[in-house]
């Protein structure tokens, strides 16, 4: 390759390899036996290259040192924004501070706080209402079940209780027969009486006796054994005597043990006792038999329970069962009910609040928009009222008034009036709890001079107490302004310059 571009008719020009080898094209060649040659030029070589990077990179330097040097008041001017933000940012949280110890703030905690308890309110009443609405169908379901109960068991239920007043009435005849038995035991008691009267005779006679015989032993020792056989006969009668006695006494203790358990068994024994024995009443016993009143008793039991295994006693528990229950989902309908008037009422209070704070609100945001619409357009005035046969609670319309005229629609409007009638609006609710900053950004842009001014006047009238930052361009708004930031370029630099009003110097 090297010879064809030496040799070449041509180029032919001398050429120097990197060894230092120089070749003439007329065929001459020198340095063959020369030493470092080469190196040297290959060092030249790098060097060269190295002095066009360093030149590249002292270029790129120049650049950056240039860029730098513009970018340095851009860095200042950032660090004086930082330096301002933290400033902003604190009066930001001193504001807040007191924008939460304000009234209004905590009026707004307090509606806040009163909408979720309302919406707590409504969400029980739904739980309460879906509670309600399934004890409704479960007693509807069971009033259902026991209509079909009832007319199923109403003829067996009739005979039941023909069957049991039957069985009352042998009772009650049965009971009178036991009033007869009780007649007879008194005429037993009655007569235990009268034998122990005759035995305490008897004992005072055999003391008596006894006495006489100690006094006339003496006398009639002579007629010893006669009066002695005397004595044994009358003391077998004595010990004869003893023995009915002793017999009267067993009876009158098993008589009073059934007595007793008859009074238990019978409580209405003890309440028509002074009855008993009298003529003309049911217990009048000389007229009853005892065995014949006896064995109606026991004919009368062995009806009854001969009716026992007739009649089912699971049909009277389970009526017993679904009575219990029908009462119990009652008493739970009853208290449900109630709880529903009480939720009932609560929403009543809150629906009562709602339409008084609408009321409040409306009072206000209307008469705050009229003050706030006149004073942008002088001459002019403006309210939120309800369509015609309406409440506010329906809607609100806003109505426009041009030298007492009121207009028909807004379309009767221009542009400009509309944009001042939106600001009034929006400024309006906004008053109705005022924010401590307000940001308004070119608000005036499509405005005259004229309400660009009336807008300034407006703020300064009617947001006393709160700061607002507005953006604009032109001087009919810097005329109202506490203090004015102003930009613009200086040396290709954007700074920003504070200006205080004179009037509040």
């Amino acid at each position: 390759m090297f010879s064809r571009l030496l040799f070449n008719r041509d180029i032919r020009t001398p050429s120097v390899t990197l060894e230092g080898d120089i070749f003439q094209p007329s065929g001459l060649l020198t340095g063959g036996s020369r030493k470092g040659g080469g190196d040297l030029l290959r060092q030249l070589h790098e060097l060269a290259e190295t002095e066009a990077e360093l030149s590249m990179h002292e270029k790129r330097l120049m650049e950056i040192e240039a860029k730098i040097r513009e970018l340095l008041p851009l860095h200042k001017k950032c660090m004086d924004l930082k330096a301002q933000l933290e400033l902003k940012l604190y009066d930001l949280k001193l504001f807040q501070g007191r924008a939460e110890q304000n009234e209004h703030h905590k009026l707004g905690e307090l509606v806040k706080r009163i909408e979720q308890e309302l919406q707590e309110a409504k969400s029980t009443a739904k739980e309460k209402q879906l509670l309600h609405e399934d004890c409704v169908n479960k007693v509807s379901f069971l009033e259902k079940s026991i209509k079909e109960h009832d007319s199923s068991r109403e003829g067996r239920l009739k005979d039941l209780e023909k069957k049991i007043k039957e069985t009352k009435a042998h009772l009650q005849s049965a009971s009178k027969d036991l009033k007869g038995h009780e007649n007879e035991k008194e005429k037993l008691i009655m007569e235990k009486d009268v034998v122990l009267k005759e035995l305490a005779s008897l004992e005072t006679q055999l003391s008596s006796l006894r006495i006489q015989i100690d006094c006339l032993t003496s006398e009639l020792e002579e007629q010893r054994e006669r009066l002695l056989l005397q004595e044994i006969s009358m003391i077998m009668q004595n010990l004869s005597l003893i023995q009915f006695v002793k017999r009267m006494e067993m009876e009158q203790k098993d008589c009073s043990t059934k007595v007793d358990k008859l009074i238990e068994r019978h409580a209405w024994i003890t309440s028509e006792k002074h009855l008993f024995g009298k003529s003309g009443t049911d217990y009048d016993f000389s007229t009853r038999d005892p065995l014949n009143a006896r064995e109606e008793l026991e004919k009368l039991q062995a009806q009854q329970s001969g009716l026992e295994k007739r009649v089912n006693k699971k049909v009277m528990a389970m009526f017993e069962k679904a009575e219990d229950e029908y009462n119990d989902l009652m008493s739970k309908k009853n208290i449900i009910e109630n709880d529903k008037s009480k939720i009932k009422m609560v929403i009543e209070e809150l629906d009562e609040k709602k339409k008084e704070t609408l009321k409040v609100t409306w009072v206000k945001v209307n008469k705050d928009f009229g003050s706030i619409f006149s004073t942008l357009l002088p001459g002019t005035m403006g309210k939120l009222e309800p369509p015609e046969g309406c409440s506010f609670l329906d809607g609100l319309e806003v109505r426009v008034a041009f030298g007492g005229v009121w207009k028909q629609s807004l379309s009767e409007l221009s542009g400009g009036q509309r944009s001042l009638l939106a600001l009034s609006l929006i400024l309006a609710l906004l008053l109705f709890k005022p924010a401590p900053l307000y940001i308004l950004d070119e608000v005036d842009a499509a405005l005259d001079l004229s309400h660009t001014q009336n807008i300034g006047r407006m703020i300064k009238s009617h947001f006393p107490h709160s700061q607002f930052i507005v953006v604009s361009l032109k001087e009919g708004m810097f005329n109202n302004a506490n203090v004015l930031f102003r930009t613009k370029f200086v040396d290709g630099v954007s700074t920003v310059q504070r200006t205080v009003a004179k009037q509040n110097k």
